[in-house]
């Protein structure tokens, strides 16, 4: 035995330790006389010093908080609309700043060799230091208080997680049988008698815009060339645009179109109140409009083909509980970008498996808004369109539904129409669309649960299509991807297994993209961009579900204007023959308007100083928008990726490194087409 070590040994042989201590001196020796103290009762003492300091100072903010008062009241009443959603965003900035101050913590205990799978187990007394000490506290508050609830929540949102994706397996075996049984929806009667033009229903085509400049031209052209007896046809252009030289194009291009014997009107509200709805709305209100049975609602983007009423009309015939029929969607400038890619993923997922599955097995579907034709007896006996929501379409499709109407949905009608290309239009249009749903919902549960159609269709519309594909997905989506599992790498105790966040949500994006086959090679990045959306789904949700000021927003999406080569040809040639029969004053009108335009695109363009003079840049520069809950987020998932880092986590490391360079590069405006 070493010269400076002490032997100590007891009597009874069947019950005896042995201490080795090696070294004299003399610190290595506990003090007896000294009362050993556990980390819990130091952090509550730790948090009684914080507790007195922040009374102390209490004081201070006081007479600051009274003068600020009443110019926060003032920044709040007349608060921004780029403003809306703050909280959300505090909210962000508070878990990304425990996180840095976590993760700064964490590289001190790394780089101090610190054992914390023994920390409970370390006496009291072989800690050393106020840091450590501090570490202790905290690593006992976390496991006895934190740990608990974030364990709770995950286990909550990777129930529902779960619930969603059976949803989406059973939606897509229901699909596959569909294909296998070659089930689509057959015509019970004989089709139309085309040689005899009295056999035509009337139809009323309706084609709401709002400063639609880019694309108003190609929806007026496909709508006035939509292969229907003339003498049976209405058009009405609903404008409701703002400006008075993109009214007098709109009108000008009616006209001309009048001229050609095409049935069309220009109508102009003077009272724009409820946007889309209160356009359509008003329309309805024509005296004329009781003379026709059906009624066709267009976009201004959308291009429907010429025997588009040909497809959808007869299935009316011998059908009187049907009301609507909707047509799918397909996307001219699907391949333009990253973004427009991953986009058409969804809505292909959307009317190949949702719409079809729905329409065949429960005749009932949400209306898309466009590219569909109504019985107009229905639109009257379910209320008509209301202005209560920014999601009127959905609106009367509920209630339509609830008064026993039958939908038809026709997987092989298409009507071309386009995505947006930007992040911020389509950031604006997936808020209206997910808020929108929430506001609906808390409107129609009394009328839902007071109607007359059976318990299953009751439980499918509050629990399917309003909870679980409305609330629960965009809830458990951020929730579990982009706040648990980021702040699960400051608490071990409620790390997430591998297979909720690799193995499931692969399977659920393949899914997803089963439809479009084509876009396999976008597996990774659309199941990242899919949780990077989730903030904007989520907090649209919020908005709508406790209706704040931005559930009410309208903002018309972005459109480019583009069109297939087909179209453009068609086009082309139609406006080289508008322009010969177009008189001289019309020219002229046209020409003034055109130079109005340049002119004010000079105006806007950025100049440069060159010798003095002053000359405006040939090329407008684009600009990139900066999303602050974006970035936010992305820092968060990167500072939760070092701490992953520092435990060698492998799959966690990598999820949450490239989920937040995902966040990072849609923060910045990375994606898609930028905007001028």
């Amino acid at each position: 035995m070493a010269p400076n070590s002490v032997a100590v040994t007891m009597e009874k042989p069947d019950n005896f330790s042995l201490l080795e201590i090696n070294g004299s001196d003399p610190s290595s020796f506990p003090d007896n006389k000294r009362k050993s103290i556990s980390p819990k009762q130091f952090s509550w003492f730790l948090l009684l010093k914080a507790h007195r300091l922040v009374s102390s100072l209490s004081w201070l903010f006081a007479s600051v908080k009274k003068r600020l008062s009443f110019s926060s009241k003032a920044i709040n009443e007349e608060e921004d609309p780029k403003s809306r959603g703050k909280q959300m965003y505090r909210f962000i900035k508070a878990c990304l700043v425990i996180s840095i101050v976590a993760l700064s913590i964490e590289i001190v205990a790394y780089y101090k060799n610190w054992n914390l799978d023994l920390v409970n187990r370390r006496p009291s007394w072989e800690v050393r230091g106020l840091v450590e000490w501090s570490y202790m506290a905290w690593l006992s508050f976390r496991s006895d208080y934190i740990a608990p609830i974030v364990i709770t929540l995950s286990k909550f949102c990777t129930v529902l997680f779960l619930i969603q994706s059976l949803d989406r397996l059973v939606l897509c075996l229901g699909c596959f049988w569909i294909k296998f049984k070659k089930i689509e929806p057959k015509l019970k009667d004989d089709e139309l008698d085309l040689e005899d033009a009295s056999n035509f229903p009337m139809v009323l085509i309706q084609i709401p815009m709002c400063n639609e400049r880019e694309v108003y031209e190609q929806s007026i052209g496909a709508a006035s060339q939509l292969d229907w007896p003339k003498d049976r046809i209405l058009i009405q252009v609903l404008d409701d645009s703002d400006d008075p030289n993109l009214q007098l194009l709109i009108k000008e291009e009616v006209t001309a179109w009048a001229e050609k014997g095409v049935n069309i009107i220009y109508r102009h509200r003077l009272i724009r109140t409820g946007y889309k709805a209160g356009n359509l709305k008003s329309a309805m209100t024509c005296d004329y409009v009781k003379d026709y049975e059906f009624v066709t609602i267009f976009d201004a983007d959308f291009t429907p083909s010429p025997d588009f009423l040909k497809k959808t009309i007869p299935h009316f015939k011998g059908n009187p509980e049907l009301g609507l029929v909707q047509a799918r969607w397909s996307f001219v400038n699907k391949d333009e970008n990253l973004l427009t890619r991953l986009q058409n993923i969804n809505l292909c997922f959307h009317f190949e498996v949702e719409q079809q599955v729905n329409g065949v097995f429960l005749n009932f579907f949400g209306f898309n808004g466009t590219a569909g034709v109504w019985r107009i007896k229905a639109l009257e006996e379910s209320g008509g369109w209301l202005e209560r929501t920014t999601v009127e379409d959905m609106d009367i499709a509920v209630r339509a539904h609830l008064n026993g109407w039958k939908f038809i949905y026709l997987n092989d009608v298409e009507v071309t129409c386009e995505l947006p290309e930007s992040y911020e239009a389509y950031k604006k249009q997936q808020h209206r669309w997910h808020s929108g749903p929430m506001q609906l919902f808390r409107l129609c549960l009394p009328s839902i649960i007071k109607s007359k159609i059976s318990v299953g269709k009751k439980a499918n519309l509050i629990f399917l299509f309003f909870l679980l594909r409305k609330l629960i997905l965009p809830f458990y989506s951020f929730t579990l991807f982009c706040i648990i599992l980021p702040l699960t790498m400051f608490i071990p105790e409620a790390e997430l297994p591998l297979w909720i966040i690799c193995y499931v949500p692969i399977f659920i994006s393949l899914l997803n993209i089963l439809p479009s086959p084509k876009s396999f090679p976008f597996l990774i990045p659309y199941l990242l961009f899919e949780n990077t959306m989730s903030i904007t789904k989520f907090n649209a949700m919020i908005s709508g579900l406790f209706q704040l000021g931005s559930a009410y927003e309208w903002v018309v999406t972005k459109k480019t204007g583009r069109s297939s080569e087909s179209d453009l040809l068609a086009f082309a040639e139609k406006e080289e023959k508008l322009h010969r029969r177009n008189s001289e004053s019309g020219l002229e009108l046209l020409s003034k308007l055109k130079e109005q335009e340049m002119n004010l695109a000079v105006q806007e363009t950025p100049k440069k100083s060159i010798g003095g003079l002053v000359r405006p840049n040939s090329k407008i520069k684009k600009r990139n928008m900066v999303f602050k809950k974006e970035l936010g987020l992305a820092f968060l998932l990167l500072t939760a990726a070092a701490r992953s880092f520092l435990s060698a986590h492998g799959l966690h490391f990598y999820f949450l490194l490239f989920q937040g360079l995902s966040f990072l590069v849609v923060g910045l405006d990375l994606i898609g087409e930028q905007i001028n």
